[in-house]
């Protein structure tokens, strides 16, 4: 069976020639959740842009492929492409507000890539929508579809993301940072939902995130990216139980401790962070785990 998404040996510049992703491979199951975590400026975001098709035009990619269900988007042309990327793809964007057009119904912008992109007919998208609505415990859809961003909380606009995302059963969702912008309660309820619409769609998603304590919560599968390097990947369960490569274990243990509420925060080890470097500028290892 074809990987959801499989991404081999992917390496992209900027136009000074600087790597922003070196030689990244990973590969999403279906049905699986597969998180992608480091720190801001690893590349996370970067890697997300590249399945959907919308990296910054000073972004170039110089080798390697993606397979999206086992058709080789290099291999597309960009109108076939756009296509595939829609129809099996969606997105969970990081900020609900900057995210939706301020000047237009959430109603018309939750129907319209529907409507637009699927072919679908006006009452079967509304249809749709509001039974996705329903699922992400909107209680007054009425209301919602009439609103503008605005006139809702953050948390209610990332709900309508994330109806509209699930909307068309895509194969895969990209999740960048979908939790960030929301405060901690809402966040826990934006990953329940996320979680609970996954298990009953069977959606693969690529997660994005520099939270490890949202890795543990809701991914099968965990990619740890440094300096747009996979340094290491393994199921959740067995890199928290033992991380091998030197920069998650220094991950985890900067990761704030709520038993004692006066312990001190442990950074990032300097000594780790120049090995990196070395080691991103000459070696190609990663810590890759098999499925159990």
């Amino acid at each position: 069976m074809n990987a959801c998404l499989d991404i081999r040996d992917l390496s992209a510049v900027l136009p000074n020639g600087q790597r922003v992703l070196r030689s990244v491979s990973l590969a999403v199951q279906p049905g699986e959740v597969r998180a992608l975590v480091g720190e801001s400026g690893a590349g996370k975001t970067m890697i997300g842009k590249a399945v959907l098709g919308v990296l910054p035009s000073s972004v170039r990619i110089v080798e390697g492929d993606m397979r999206l269900e086992g058709e080789d988007l290099g291999k597309l042309q960009p109108k076939a492409r756009r296509t595939l990327i829609g129809a099996r793809t969606a997105l969970i964007p990081q900020d609900p507000l900057t995210a939706l057009n301020p000047s237009r119904r959430i109603g018309s912008q939750m129907t319209d890539r529907l409507v637009r992109i699927l072919g679908w007919s006006g009452e079967k998208a509304d249809t749709r929508i509001r039974q996705l609505l329903d699922e992400v415990q909107i209680r007054d859809p009425d209301r919602v579809l009439k609103s503008y961003p605005h006139e809702l909380s953050g948390g209610m606009r990332q709900r309508v993301l994330i109806a509209a995302a699930f909307a068309a059963e895509p194969r895969l969702i990209v999740a960048d940072e979908p939790t960030t912008a929301l405060d901690v309660t809402v966040q826990k309820q934006i990953l329940r939902l996320i979680a609970q619409l996954q298990r009953e769609h069977g959606t693969a998603i690529l997660f994005v995130t520099h939270d490890l304590g949202v890795v543990a919560k809701i991914s099968q599968r965990v990619s740890v990216l440094y300096a747009g390097k996979v340094v290491e990947e393994a199921e959740t369960a067995a890199l928290f139980a033992a991380p091998q490569h030197p920069y998650t274990r220094a991950l985890i243990a900067a990761t704030p401790r709520y038993t004692d509420p006066f312990a001190s925060l442990r950074p990032v080890d300097e000594a780790v962070l120049a090995g990196l470097a070395s080691e991103i500028a000459a070696a190609d290892q990663v810590w890759r785990r098999p499925h159990g």
